[in-house]
């Protein structure tokens, strides 16, 4: 797309958070150290010298539904306890051979505020294991895992478990700040005069609720208007973004129905039937889209509900270890978990660029190319934030104005992107989506026969503005 010189008085909505992680994926048994070396001989794996070798063994997710439908009677740490029974289910780990869990979460339950400690307890973990929560916004659980993988090549742990959660169907709604204020000093007043006081001073205003909102806090600004903004910025029409969250649906469609989703594990809700499958994935059709008035920008605003992410409930978690560790206990990794890298941006005028900017970063400290990954992940928040980061990649015009390169990042192709569906579609527990974007690219890359993997997520930046992380991968 050539971008033309009058977008540079548009605001580019500011760059949330960017994971692109790189997989090398063990799709060959590995059985041991030496047979990994002998096939590194013909392949580059990425190895650093005097840094140990970290692998994801497996990961699971439950069910990502809706808010409000068959979770909505449960708590946070229900879902995040039935992910972590689910990996001890699959891959037969015992639990007193888990060093450390790390769980990512964006809306707090005050109830369990640790939820990585109550959820672990109530997987049946010892109270001996360590246990602690993490918050980056979409990419908690990226933070979850990144954190894992820094324990094990420091040599503190050899087996951590990471994951996340979000549980949109009861987010916590607080009373307004004067009433808030008025209670803790009804709490206080030690006589009756001075409660019937208090009691006298409440105003019907005072009883106003604060309903929390998807907003920055720096800014003030809903994520769907930053996404707005920033589709128009780069002339992604309102078509393209219907057609892109179409695309989703019926790659999901088609991946559930092939029973490729393999992450996903059935969770028995109490009082409820068993849930065995994601239920956002719903392909409509043009006509039925373009039905839908826009969400956030009125009247004239292209996101509309039908191409943005849901809100949603669920949790996911991975088992990641050192090679060593892993193949001593006779687990045959998925991927090596090789690098990482976050990068920050304008927390106001580019939000949600994060891929644009990270992705060139993690290639050129792996030392790979565009054309050597096999596998595209990215978060898909939006439909118009997907084709703004595609266009943006594909301009030298961007590159060279915004990022100080000579020529344009270059935009993944559509054969190796998202083939499986993505966050429009299969739906996005806040912190729990990195953990399914990695293991995705793990699956795929197994199912595909690639050898380099690459992850993507925006993700709200707040006062540390845009952050990015990347991770890389290498087929054994």
């Amino acid at each position: 797309m050539q971008i033309t010189e009058h977008l540079m008085s548009l605001s580019l909505i500011r760059t949330v958070l960017l994971t692109a992680l790189s997989f090398c994926l063990a799709a060959r048994s590995l059985s041991t150290s030496v047979h990994l070396q002998a096939q590194a001989k013909s392949k580059k794996t990425l190895a650093k010298s005097g840094v140990k070798n970290v692998v994801l063994v497996d990961g699971v997710r439950t069910p990502f539904l809706l808010s409000g439908t068959t979770y909505a009677d449960l708590m946070p740490h229900d879902l995040a306890r039935a992910a972590l029974q689910g990996l001890l289910k699959r891959t037969g780990l015992p639990k007193d051979a888990v060093d450390y869990i790390v769980y990512g979460t964006v809306i707090q339950e005050v109830k369990t505020s640790n939820v990585a400690r109550e959820a672990a307890l109530g997987a049946g973990f010892s109270d001996k294991t360590p246990a602690h929560t993490v918050t980056m916004a979409c990419i908690s659980s990226n933070q979850a895992m990144t954190t894992a993988v820094g324990l094990i090549a420091a040599g503190q742990c050899d087996a951590v478990v990471a994951g996340g959660v979000e549980f949109m169907s009861d987010v916590p709604i607080r009373h307004s700040r004067k009433m808030r204020k008025t209670m803790l000093s009804l709490n206080k007043a030690k006589t009756l005069g001075a409660r019937l006081s208090l009691l006298g001073s409440i105003r019907l205003a005072h009883l106003s609720p604060e309903l929390p909102a998807v907003a920055e806090f720096s800014t003030a600004e809903t994520m769907g208007h930053s996404a707005d903004r920033l589709a128009a910025a780069f002339g992604v029409s309102r078509l393209e973004q219907d057609e892109f969250a179409l695309r989703s649906h019926k790659l999901a469609k088609k991946a559930q129905d092939s029973e490729l989703l393999s992450d996903v594990i059935s969770f028995k809700v109490p009082g409820r039937d068993i849930v065995s499958k994601d239920n956002g994935i719903r392909p409509a059709t043009m006509e039925q889209m373009a039905k839908l008035k826009p969400a956030f920008i009125k009247p004239h605003g292209t996101v509309t509900a039908a191409n943005s992410s849901f809100l949603t409930d669920g949790a996911s978690a991975v088992l990641i270890m050192s090679e060593e560790k892993a193949l001593a206990m006779g687990y045959k990794p998925k991927a090596y978990l090789r690098d990482f890298v976050y990068v920050s941006q304008d927390p106001k005028d580019q939000l949600l660029l994060g891929p644009t900017y990270a992705t060139p970063k993690v290639l050129e400290k792996s030392g790979l190319t565009l054309n050597d990954i096999d596998v595209f992940e990215f978060h898909e928040a939006f439909a118009g934030q997907i084709m703004a980061n595609l266009k943006a990649m594909d301009s030298d015009w961007f590159g060279q104005t915004y990022m100080g390169r000579k020529t344009k990042v270059g935009a993944p192709p559509m054969e190796k992107f998202n083939t499986w569906g993505g966050s429009l579609s299969l739906g996005h527990p806040f912190a729990a989506t990195g953990c399914r974007l990695v293991t995705t690219v793990a699956h795929r890359l197994q199912k595909e026969g690639g050898q380099y993997g690459l992850v993507a997520a925006c993700a709200a930046g707040g006062q540390e503005g845009c952050r990015s992380l990347v991770m890389l991968c290498c087929l054994a």
